[in-house]
């Protein structure tokens, strides 16, 4: 057998580059295709009885679902609907499947970046509690609660009860909005009927008051002019009195009946898909020698000749609201100069079922800045467009606000609380000089923080509540997310306040449930005669910048994308041993249960060493504008009882207090009204002690004197 040898086949380089560019200008086409068969199973999953799917189109957008042809519901994600976001501030992206029956049948998370979700929460979890919504009807009303009973009360994810909240919240919304711009809700939405589909001519649209007329002559205009002071024409100019000036049409083009009939049916789709839902389009046109547009819109891009009067309400339209139209539909149409759609928000406020005028401004003609003369154009719907009304809804109220409501119990008991604290606080002196009485309000409020505020309430704050709060600062910042969860949200307020009064240790002595959870187990240690471990403060001052640079790592890595910083905040030890009480993954229980028992024998061990959200509020503490805590001349130099005695080495050995690490347990100012403890009260009391019985002796030698 002869074996052929061939050569090589030359690639030409030309003909090389023309299929790379061939294959880059199909990649993507086929990464659309890949993208649009990954969104279609997602689809599939919370629309399973569906065959095939529509396009996401019209306000809010939705992809309609079909089985076999027939319509049976739509899909939408909340993002491209309400644009939704979290609590942190970043995307919520979640898809809805929502039957013709306003009926939920189906949710699935596609995207989250919840800050507290991410810590301490299982995937499955999460994923359980968005598809928990499937089943709901949309007619009725749902809340997510933190312990939910009564009906309609869907419970919250343990732990994640403001992420619960505001991820239920845009899924309600999302689907309501859906189901009422699809009329899922039934034909009467609000008390306007739209939706009459039927030929109709120009004549008709007037006779039935759909199309309003103004007619104005020079002469009337002239009059109106002239009785502000000027002329409508420069002398000799005027055309004869009985010319029409202007002839002025106007209605609301959102009917069906309406709009399709003026301006045909590709035409009107293409607008109300283009304007908001619960949007309005307003027609006006014109014929005659004057121009209800004006030129000024050109230069300033506002329309200055005409405007919307509705009670105390004036709405004034800008180039952007402008659609230029050059023929109406209607063969009987008069020929008409000027033709215009003008777009209504649903933020200006027009009430379609409350009377409005068309107030059309007239001004000299040639000038600028003369006096205008307004002529009227009044307009009611009419009446074929009034539907039965229906049943009157509850006004809705902010969600925060239902959720203050709920809590209205919990929110007294914690300003009753605090209440009490600021008692405390004020009256400082008077109570550290009764030694019992300080005890029994120290522990008992101790106790009340950590199985009240802590392990019922769940409010305690977080490092994670920092971050948040600064990652949402530098996005689209909403007050609406950090009013969700009404304790946490008084706390910050209340601790915010008593940094500039008292500094950093109110909260961390008074208001931290794991702080509370660290001194009183320390106290049981000591009532166990477990040795106490102190360490040198040369040693434990070195130790303190440990949990500042925890705090500025966590801070610079929240900048970035948030996981990192997430991860990195499992330093605290907070969510595992309050929140969720210890009910979570052996690692988590382990490193809670570790610093607890270092705790044991160094009084808050994690406070003074590992704290970030205690270094977080280190930092403004500095800026206190009052010395509360007294101190004598002799503290550090003749006597150093309370530096010793301070359960968490915050004075120096030199006297002074550091206001970084002060937890105001008040502790020194105890001993600091201590005439048994304190030496420089303790020769006081023995000299007045001396004085007293020098007096005693004499006054008795007195009396034997004089027997």
């Amino acid at each position: 057998m002869q074996t052929v040898w061939r050569q090589p086949k030359q690639h030409h380089p030309v003909r090389a580059l023309r299929h790379l560019l061939s294959a880059l200008l199909l990649l993507p086409v086929a990464l659309n295709v890949a993208l649009a068969a990954t969104a279609h199973d997602d689809w599939h999953a919370v629309f399973p009885d569906a065959t095939d799917f529509g396009e996401m189109a019209d306000t809010p957008p939705a992809a309609p679902a079909f089985r076999n042809g027939e319509l049976i519901g739509y899909v939408a994600s909340t993002r491209q609907a309400i644009d939704a976001k979290g609590y942190a501030g970043g995307p919520i992206d979640i898809l809805l499947g929502i039957d013709l029956d306003a009926r939920l049948v189906g949710a699935r998370l596609i995207e989250q970046h919840e800050p507290i979700l991410k810590t301490g929460v299982r995937p499955d979890d999460l994923e359980a509690f968005v598809s928990g919504f499937a089943g709901l009807d949309l007619n009725a009303t749902h809340r997510v609660v933190r312990a939910a009973g009564a009906p309609g009360e869907i419970d919250a994810i343990s732990g994640a009860t403001i992420s619960s909240v505001v991820i239920g919240d845009v899924i309600l919304r999302t689907a309501r909005a859906v189901a009422s711009s699809r009329g899922l809700f039934g034909e009467t939405t609000g008390s306007v009927a739209f939706e009459e589909d039927a030929p109709a001519t120009w004549a008709e649209l007037v006779e039935e008051g759909s199309i309003r007329h103004l007619a104005v002559t020079v002469r009337q205009a002239s009059d109106a002019i002239g009785a502000l002071g000027a002329d409508l024409y420069p002398p000799g100019a005027a055309p004869p009195g009985d010319a029409p000036f202007i002839d002025v049409f106007a209605g609301l083009a959102t009917p069906v009946r309406v709009g399709k009939n003026l301006l045909g049916e590709r035409l009107y789709n293409r607008l109300m898909n283009e304007i908001e839902a619960s949007g309005q389009l307003l027609f006006v046109a014109a014929s005659g020698a004057y121009s209800f547009k004006g030129t000024s819109y050109v230069r300033d891009g506002a329309f200055d000749r005409f405007r919307l009067l509705q009670g105390t309400r004036s709405i004034a339209f800008e180039k952007d609201d402008h659609v230029s139209i050059e023929k109406l539909a209607l063969n009987d149409a008069p020929e008409l100069r000027e033709i215009a759609i003008f777009k209504l928000a649903p933020g200006d406020g027009l009430q379609v079922t409350e009377p409005w005028t068309l107030d059309l401004q007239v001004k000299p003609i040639g000038k600028t800045d003369g006096p205008p003369a307004s002529f009227m154009l009044p307009y009611d719907l009419p009446e074929r467009f009034l539907a039965t009304p229906a049943e009157p809804e509850p006004p809705t109220i902010p969600l925060w606000q239902e959720v203050w409501r709920s809590r209205a119990v919990d929110i007294g008991v914690l300003i009753a609380a605090l209440t009490l604290l600021t008692g405390i606080l004020v009256f400082q002196d008077a109570i550290a000089a009764r030694p019992k009485l300080y005890r029994a309000l120290r522990f008992g409020f101790l106790i009340f923080v950590l199985l009240w505020l802590g392990w019922y309430a769940s409010a305690q704050l977080s490092v994670l509540n920092v971050l948040t709060f600064a990652k949402a600062l530098l996005t689209k910042f909403d007050w609406g997310f950090f009013l969700l969860e009404p304790l946490i949200f008084i706390l910050w307020g209340y601790v915010a306040v008593a940094l500039l009064f008292w500094g950093r240790g109110v909260f961390c002595g008074w208001l931290c449930p794991f702080g509370a959870l660290q001194e009183l187990s320390h106290h049981l240690a000591k009532r166990l005669r477990l040795p106490e471990l102190r360490l040198p403060f040369a040693l434990h001052e070195r130790l303190w910048p440990i949990k500042f640079v925890i705090f500025l790592g966590l801070f610079a890595l929240s900048l970035g994308p948030m996981a990192s910083a997430l991860r990195l905040a499992e330093v605290e030890p907070f969510k595992t041993a309050v929140v969720l009480r210890f009910d979570r993954a052996w690692p988590f229980v382990a490193y809670a249960l570790a610093l607890l028992a270092a705790g044991l024998f160094i009084e808050r061990f994690f406070c003074r060493y590992l704290c970030p959200l205690g270094a977080a509020f280190a930092i403004p503490s500095r800026l206190r504008q009052f010395e509360w805590l007294k101190r004598r001349w002799q503290c550090g130099r003749q006597c150093r009882i309370c530096a010793v005695g301070c359960p968490v080495q915050a004075i120096h050995p030199e006297g002074q207090i550091n206001p970084s690490e002060c937890i105001y347990c008040l502790a020194c100012q105890v001993n600091y009204q201590d005439d048994h403890i304190c030496p420089p009260l303790i020769e006081r009391r023995k000299r007045r002690e001396k004085r007293d019985g020098t007096i005693a002796n004499a006054r008795l030698i007195d009396v034997n004197s004089n027997d």
